[in-house]
């Protein structure tokens, strides 16, 4: 008897170590970062402005009644294209919205913008990525609602959707 339990005691390991990895692989944890500066001022930076005729960005122009989007992106971003049109939308509609280039050359952010369209009345270069850590962004693209006074309110993970364009006008107008 004890023969024929060894006999099958491997076989009911590898079972029940495929039965966890099964589990894992099809309830996989959460990978989005979220910041935790989410309810919080705005943290000092200064973005340098990507070209000449568009202004950059520093934290303290946050502060001047005025709610705005601000989209941490990048040029070689693929989910980045994606949401452009949802963005250009938004624009439309008369978000203020300005971005956030990371890793990023002017001469790319250029032709990214002539080929997508232009949705930012500002673009801050952020080569080294330090004001993204600063707003505790965990990749691109990647979104902040931000009120008038300078409070970061709300964090967009991922791409900017049709389905959530309603939700973050609503969140953009309550800010004001």
């Amino acid at each position: 008897m004890k023969k024929r339990l060894l006999i099958w005691l491997p076989l009911l390991a590898a079972c029940i170590l495929l039965g966890v990895f099964y589990r894992k692989l099809t309830n996989p944890a959460p990978t989005a970062i979220a910041s935790q500066m989410v309810s919080k001022p705005m943290p000092p930076f200064v973005a340098a402005a990507a070209f000449p005729e568009t202004p950059g960005i520093t934290s303290a122009s946050y502060k001047d009644g005025q709610p705005r989007l601000l989209n941490v992106f990048a040029s070689w971003c693929g989910p980045c294209i994606v949401e452009m049109p949802q963005l250009l939308q938004m624009k439309a509609k008369g978000v203020r919205i300005d971005g956030l280039a990371i890793h990023d050359t002017p001469e790319n952010i250029a032709k990214f913008l002539a080929k997508n369209g232009n949705p930012f009345g500002r673009i801050g270069l952020d080569p080294q990525s330090r004001a993204q850590i600063e707003l505790g962004s965990g990749g691109v693209p990647e979104s902040f609602v931000i009120n008038g006074k300078g409070m970061i309110i709300h964090q967009h993970i991922g791409v900017i959707t049709a389905h959530d364009v309603p939700n973050l006008l609503e969140m953009i107008e309550k800010a004001k």
